[in-house]
């Protein structure tokens, strides 16, 4: 597959798709995105409007003014996703949580069109056929898990994406609730601290996404991207802030049965948070050997990507 493949990009102002967008856009890929007239949810957790702070009409105007072509519909309607696929070669969903499955949709008007290459459902996470994950993030990684299979028995081109954790949600406040920037005086850590997490940016998630959607060596493979700079445990990054800040913090440690305890207690977003932290933090589910039949690392395939380090990440908030 090469750059000149047209990507279609299902959820594009998102906080992953807007990345995609713009880099399909960078590659030189021809590049849509499906735009539905309806606003979605605007109460969005604090957290993720940090990272994302860009309205949707900004996005929309920023797309058009880089070339994109922005196709007026919706994965629940039917005719008009059919249409928008029928343009394309390549289809990626980054749609939420809430969306995931409708992505049955998606499946059905790919297999009617028939002209799809590959197909990238929505996962950008932790591995949904890898993990020790519990509720309410085990649910939605069943529900991914579910569509994987979908695709398979459908027989579509595919190829999934994980990215394990970003930075604009984990790193940003070193995985501290309720706080946008990190810490500057106590930080609390779940589990011993000591179990390696994969980090990325929400930019390189797109550009790896669209590295893997040229490339025909990813067909059927789930891309894996854990950076060697970037694959740290919670008490490294904690370090790697201290030096930074020329102090160091009061950690207090919290014991899995306590985080477990939080998880059910808390409301929404902080329970969602807390079970992807507990997930990567102290079930270390990004911790796994590859399978090269259906598994490849990004950073081995692609070598030339300057990715940005966790290091770099934190020094804009120094």
């Amino acid at each position: 597959m090469a750059a000149e493949n047209k990507i279609l990009i299902l959820g594009a102002t998102g906080a992953i798709g807007r990345h995609i967008v713009w880099a399909s856009v960078k590659a030189g890929n021809p590049t849509y995105a499906l735009v539905r007239k309806t606003e979605g949810n605007v109460n969005k957790p604090k957290l993720i409007t940090a990272a994302n702070p860009d309205t949707k009409e900004q996005l929309l105007e920023s797309f058009k003014s880089s070339g994109v072509i922005l196709l007026d519909g919706d994965m629940n309607d039917h005719e008009s996703l059919l249409k928008a696929i029928k343009q394309v070669d390549v289809v990626i969903c980054a749609a939420g949580r809430l969306l995931i499955d409708d992505q049955v949709k998606i499946i059905a008007a790919i297999k009617e069109a028939g002209n799809i290459k590959r197909f990238f459902p929505s996962e950008f996470g932790l591995d949904v056929d890898r993990h020790d994950a519990v509720d309410p993030v085990r649910e939605v990684f069943e529900d991914k898990a579910k569509i994987r299979r979908a695709i398979e028995a459908e027989g579509i081109p595919y190829t999934y994406l994980c990215c394990h954790a970003f930075t604009g949600y984990f790193l940003r406040n070193l995985a501290q609730l309720d706080a946008t920037v990190p810490p500057r005086d106590k930080v609390v850590i779940l589990g011993d601290g000591n179990v390696k997490g994969a980090y990325v940016t929400e930019a390189d998630v797109g550009t790896y996404t669209i590295r893997a959607a040229n490339d025909p060596r990813t067909l059927k493979k789930a891309v894996h991207i854990r950076l060697p700079a970037n694959y740290l445990t919670a008490n490294e990054i904690v370090s790697m802030w201290e030096k930074k800040i020329g102090k160091t913090l009061e950690k207090t440690y919290v014991p899995e049965e306590k985080v477990l305890k939080d998880i059910k207690e808390s409301s929404f977003p902080n329970n969602y948070l807390l079970a992807l932290y507990h997930s990567q933090q102290i079930k270390g589910d990004a911790v796994y050997e590859i399978d090269p039949a259906k598994d490849v690392e990004a950073y081995e395939f692609y070598p030339d990507v300057k990715y940005t380090t966790a290091d770099e990440y934190l020094d804009q908030f120094v």
